[in-house]
């Protein structure tokens, strides 16, 4: 884990902040060291219950990139490719 901060709305609950800093970390896990396709999507679900809408994902995952460099989008795309087994994306992207 790098030092940036997580993108977060102050507006969430407690809860739904837990959920969306969950995504980022499994977001980093995916782009650092791997992590099952299962465990990924489960995270990416719970994280859209929190964020609904695309354009608000959409600004959320532009912002992590920016700090971290890892793409939520194309994390998400490849993992939806490989459906089963484990998840590492190749280098920053």
């Amino acid at each position: 884990m790098s030092e940036y901060q997580y993108p977060l709305d102050l507006d969430w609950t407690t809860e739904e902040m837990v959920v969306v800093m969950n995504m980022w970390e499994a977001l980093e896990r995916a782009n650092e060291q791997g992590i099952t396709v299962n465990e990924f999507m489960e995270t990416y679900g719970k994280f859209k219950k929190v964020v609904k809408s695309i354009g608000e994902e959409k600004r959320l995952g532009k912002e992590f990139e920016k700090a971290s460099g890892y793409s939520l989008y194309r994390t998400v795309q490849e993992a939806k490719k490989v459906e089963n087994g484990r998840l590492k994306m190749k280098g920053r992207v």
